[in-house]
């Protein structure tokens, strides 16, 4: 299997070269020449480690690893920094309801499922295609893919990390995690602007060819640690194929018949991974992509119209405050029927006039999805709801989720049984969490959050929380968005 750029479909590397670059060349993004179709023998999946399932899913995705070189990726990846031997276990919540919870990994939260294994990927595609140089990973993240970037990357030889978040924008928990990361390589800066504001600014340094020159000139490359790069979204595909096997396993469901999924999206890169799983056979009947206040995706599945133009709200779940969501171009280069000039023309529109329109025959391909957003006030009931019925606490993008899939099935529109795609711990976002319980959580200190939400939940603090608020704060930058290409140049230097 080789990949293409959405921008240029005569642009095809091998797995191992996308995986280097993160982002092709002509600033499009790598999506597969094809997809597998996968012998599904549920008897003999549904008996698989996570471990197992991982290879057998990304070996055709990875088609220039050997199988030596993917099993040790594998074995490097999903050891013991996760908490559980199941790595990704499935939760009853009620009748045809489950949660898939992605959250057992070294930083809480479901990044870690796939950047537990680029690094690893990353050295063996240098391996592979003999590259020597030393490569600058840049990031913008909106919460979690910072923090867990950094701690897969962190002194590894030959790397350094560069990640950028919005001063403002994550909770107080997941910026301790970024701030106290350990590691001569990896370097943390906010930034006066929000998540698309850095993400922006990323891909114009990636694109800049004069920067790119001058690394190249002194053996360096850029590449990406954000779901840009294939290397962070083909891993995710697994979890998928992994979440229907353990429903089979545990007779919830009938082997071939199908599931939805609801998934909280941002930067649509979790939920596109479930759309490649589909592609690739898995019996998904709906994904349905779940917003919050931030609701341009919402608006797009309703209409066909991309609309950037318009307030950025901050919300409780902040990981989804995005409005420029980058995956979704890979959905639509699909929708337009891989046609890279009408992708390339749509992507200049939204560029340039913040918005772009697809037909109603392109819209025709999203038949798989459905769409629903979830205000604030919302999102804090679910919680509560649950909570009071059953006991089990969830984060506030995991709530997004689960709401969204209790309006639309209500609806009649969601009747499969149903995945909500858990994407992170509660203890990462303690305050809205408890507030959302009807704690008075305002005036407590960070460690009275996590002492009240462990009295509560009676869920053991996870090791990423021990001793957190107590570590050093080694990283302390904030600079414009105008100032980021400079500060990348002087750490590459």
């Amino acid at each position: 299997m080789n990949y293409k750029s959405t921008r240029n479909s005569k642009n095809i590397v091998t797995p191992s070269q996308a995986i280097l670059q993160g982002l092709a060349t002509d600033g499009g993004l790598y999506v597969p020449e094809s997809f597998p179709r996968f012998d599904l023998d549920w008897e003999l999946l549904s008996q698989y480690t996570y471990q197992e399932m991982a290879h057998f899913i990304l070996k055709p995705f990875l088609s220039d690893f050997s199988d030596e070189q993917l099993k040790r990726c594998i074995e490097l990846a999903y050891d013991n920094k996760f908490d559980t031997e199941v790595i990704a276990p499935i939760v009853g919540i009620d009748e045809k309801h489950y949660h898939l919870e992605l959250f057992h990994g070294s930083t809480i939260a479901f990044k870690d499922m796939a950047l537990s294994i680029l690094p690893h990927l990353m050295k063996t595609s240098a391996e592979i295609n003999h590259n020597h140089n030393d490569i600058l990973i840049l990031t913008a993240t909106s919460g979690d893919t910072g923090k867990a970037a950094m701690a897969g990357f962190s002194d590894v030889p030959g790397t350094k990390i560069i990640v950028f978040y919005p001063e403002g924008g994550v909770s107080s928990i997941q910026e301790q995690q970024m701030l106290t990361q350990t590691g001569d390589n990896t370097h943390v800066v906010s930034i006066v602007g929000n998540f698309d504001d850095a993400q922006t600014e990323v891909k114009n340094i990636f694109n800049d060819s004069v920067l790119r020159d001058e690394l190249q000139l002194s053996d360096s490359q850029f590449s990406s640690a954000n779901s840009m790069n294939i290397g962070r979204l083909v891993p995710q595909i697994v979890y998928y194929f992994y979440a229907y096997a353990q429903l089979v396993k545990q007779g919830k469901i009938d082997a071939g018949s199908e599931i939805d999924f609801s998934v909280p999206t941002g930067n649509f890169g979790n939920i596109l991974a479930g759309y490649y799983a589909k592609r690739s056979g898995l019996p998904i009947g709906k994904l349905l992509c779940a917003s919050n206040d931030n609701k341009v995706l919402y608006d797009f599945f309703q209409d066909g119209e991309y609309n950037r133009q318009r307030d950025f709200i901050l919300t409780i779940s902040p990981s989804m405050d995005i409005l420029v969501s980058s995956n979704l171009e890979r959905l639509v280069y699909h929708a337009v029927n891989e046609d890279s000039e009408r992708l390339s023309a749509l992507m200049e529109q939204l560029d340039t006039k913040g918005h772009y329109t697809l037909t109603d025959e392109e819209q025709g391909h999203f038949s798989s999805f459905l769409s629903d957003y979830v205000t604030e006030a919302q999102t804090k009931e679910e919680i509560n709801i649950v909570y009071k019925k059953t006991g089990y606490i969830m984060d506030t993008h995991t709530a997004v989720a689960s709401r969204a899939w209790r309006n639309l099935n209500q609806e009649g529109l969601s009747t499969n049984p149903a995945v909500i795609v858990s994407t992170a711990s509660p203890y990462k976002f303690p305050e809205a969490v408890l507030v959302a319980l009807g704690v008075e959580a305002e005036t407590l200190t960070d460690q009275e959050l996590l002492d009240k939400l462990n009295e509560l939940s009676n869920i053991p603090y996870p090791p990423a929380i021990e001793g957190l608020l107590e570590a050093e704060r080694l990283h302390d930058t904030t600079i414009e968005v105008s100032d980021m290409r400079e500060f990348v140049r002087n750490i590459a230097r």
